[in-house]
C-alpha cells in the first residue's frame, strides 16, 4: 500500500517530469517475466502525469529461446557481433514477437501504442577486419514522427531493428539505440530495465556514479562487471557526454522498481548523473526549516546537543548541506576558532533514507577543504556514538577535551554530555 510520504514525493517531482520525455530501454528477459504487467502499471501512472514515454526493447533472450527450439545457432546475440543472414531472419521473428507483447501490454493499461520505422540504420561495416554483415547502427532517428505520436498520447514502441531505406533490414542494439534516442528527443531521463540490479563495487551497489568514477571503471575494473551491466554502463557514459540529464541501470524485475527510482531520492538501482545532480553549497536562510528539521532526528536519538530552530537560525552561516535533486539529505557545519588556527565539524547529520551512500564521507571531506581555506590547522569534532565513523573513514584520532579551544571547553563542560573528542590534523 502507498504511504502517504511516498505520494507527497511523487508529487515533489511531478512539475519537473511534466511535458518531458524518458526513454525506457527494457530487456528482452524483462518483457519475457511477471513483472512485466506492474511496468506497464507505471508507465501508465507515468503518461497520466504527463510524462512523454518512449519505449525501446532487446530481444537476445528471445533469440537465445527461438535458437534452442529450433536447434540453431544464430552468429551473435545481442546486436553487437556479426549478424548473418540466418541471424538476421531469427532477430527478426523474435524481436517482432516481443514488440508485439509490448503493444498488447500497453492495451492492457489502456494507452494506444505503435510501432515505429522512425529510425534509419546505416551497416556497422568491417570492424577489425571483421565484416559484421547485417549488424547495424542508428544513421538518424525521425525525431518529428516520434513527437508527433508522444503528441497524440501514443508511447512509440521501438525494436532492436532498422532499415537503410533501400529495403534492407540491420539488426542493432538495443542499449545503444536507446542512448541515440534519449538524445535525440532531448529526453531527461532514459532508463534501463535489466535482469540486474544495478552496477557493483567490491560486492556493494553503487547507488550514484558520476560520469567520471563510471569511466575509472570501465578503465580499471572492467573485469568487475558483467556483460550485460558492461554494456549498459559503456551506453549511460556516452547518452550522459551527450546531454541526458540521468541515466538509469535498475532490476526491471522488481514490482514498482521503476516508480521507485524515477519518483525518490534513492532509488533501486545505480543512477549515472553529471556533477551537478548532486552538490554540497553553503546553507542559506530558505534551508533553515529543511536543517533543523534534519537535526531533530539526531536529537531525538541524542546523537547532537539539544538546539531550537532558533539556534539554526542565529548559525546558519556556518552550514553546509548536501543536495539531491534539490532535495536537502545532509548536512553539517563548520565553527571556526581563528585565535587557536582550529575549526570544529558539528551537526553532521543524513537522512535515514541516504544512509551507507558515502554522503557524510562527502560532507566531512568538504568540512576539511574549507577549514584548510580558512586557515585552520587542525579539524575537531565532538561524538557519542559516531566515533569509529570518524577515526576509520575521516582518519581522527582520538583527543581530549583539553584539546578544545577555551570557549569550546567551556560549552562542552556545561553540557554534561562527556562527548568524545577527535582531531584530524590539515
Amino acid at each position: 500500500m502507498m504511504r502517504l510520504t511516498d505520494l507527497r514525493e511523487i508529487l515533489h517531482y511531478v512539475p519537473r517530469f511534466r511535458d518531458r520525455v524518458f526513454v525506457i530501454a527494457i530487456d528482452g528477459e524483462i518483457v519475457a517475466s511477471e513483472n512485466f504487467s506492474n511496468i506497464m502499471l507505471d508507465i501508465a501512472l507515468m503518461r497520466s502525469l504527463r510524462v512523454g514515454v518512449v519505449l525501446v526493447h532487446g530481444a537476445s533472450y528471445q533469440i537465445r529461446q527461438l535458437a534452442a527450439r529450433l536447434n540453431v545457432s544464430p552468429s551473435s546475440f545481442d546486436g553487437i557481433g556479426i549478424t548473418d543472414g540466418p541471424t538476421l531472419e531469427l532477430a527478426t521473428l523474435a524481436a517482432n514477437r516481443v514488440t508485439q507483447q509490448m503493444l498488447v501490454g500497453l492495451a492492457a493499461v489502456d494507452l494506444s501504442g505503435a510501432a515505429s520505422n522512425a529510425v534509419v540504420a546505416h551497416p556497422a561495416g568491417i570492424l577489425q577486419g571483421i565484416d559484421h554483415q547485417w549488424t547495424g547502427r542508428v544513421e538518424r532517428i525521425d525525431a518529428s514522427m516520434l513527437g508527433v505520436l508522444l503528441k497524440n498520447d501514443i508511447v512509440p514502441v521501438l525494436a532492436p531493428l532498422a532499415c537503410d531505406g533501400e529495403n534492407h533490414t540491420f539488426r542493432l542494439n538495443s542499449d545503444s539505440l536507446a542512448v541515440e534516442l534519449a538524445r535525440t528527443l532531448g529526453a531527461v531521463k532514459l532508463i534501463y530495465l535489466a535482469a540486474s540490479q544495478g552496477v557493483y563495487r567490491n560486492g556493494e551497489l553503487l547507488r550514484h556514479l558520476s560520469v567520471e568514477e563510471a569511466e575509472h571503471m570501465l578503465k580499471n575494473l572492467r573485469s568487475e562487471l558483467s556483460g550485460d551491466v558492461l554494456s549498459k554502463l559503456e551506453q549511460a557514459v556516452l547518452a550522459a557526454k551527450g546531454g541526458v540529464e540521468r541515466v538509469h541501470i535498475i532490476d526491471g524485475r522488481v514490482q514498482e522498481g521503476l516508480l521507485a527510482e524515477v519518483f525518490s531520492n534513492e532509488g533501486i538501482g545505480t543512477l549515472l548523473h553529471t556533477n551537478e545532480y548532486q552538490a554540497i553549497r553553503p546553507a542559506t536562510k530558505k534551508d533553515i526549516w529543511a536543517v533543523y528539521a534534519l537535526l531533530q532526528k539526531g536529537m531525538e536519538n541524542d546523537e547532537l546537543l539539544l538546539r531550537s530552530r532558533h539556534d539554526v537560525e542565529r548559525q546558519i552561516d556556518d552550514f553546509f548541506v548536501y543536495e539531491i535533486d534539490n532535495q536537502l539529505i545532509g548536512c553539517a557545519a563548520l565553527h571556526l576558532y581563528p585565535d587557536d588556527e582550529k575549526a570544529e565539524l558539528a551537526s553532521l547529520l543524513v537522512s535515514p533514507r541516504a544512509e551507507n551512500q558515502g554522503v557524510g564521507i562527502k560532507l566531512m571531506h568538504y568540512a576539511e577543504v574549507q577549514a584548510r581555506a580558512m586557515g585552520a590547522t587542525e579539524l575537531f569534532c565532538l561524538s557519542t556514538q559516531a566515533v569509529n565513523f570518524f577515526v576509520h573513514k575521516g582518519g581522527f584520532r582520538l583527543g581530549s577535551p583539553d584539546d578544545l579551544p577555551d570557549a569550546r571547553r567551556e560549552v562542552y563542560e556545561r553540557s554534561g554530555r562527556r562527548s568524545q573528542v577527535l582531531r584530524k590534523s590539515l
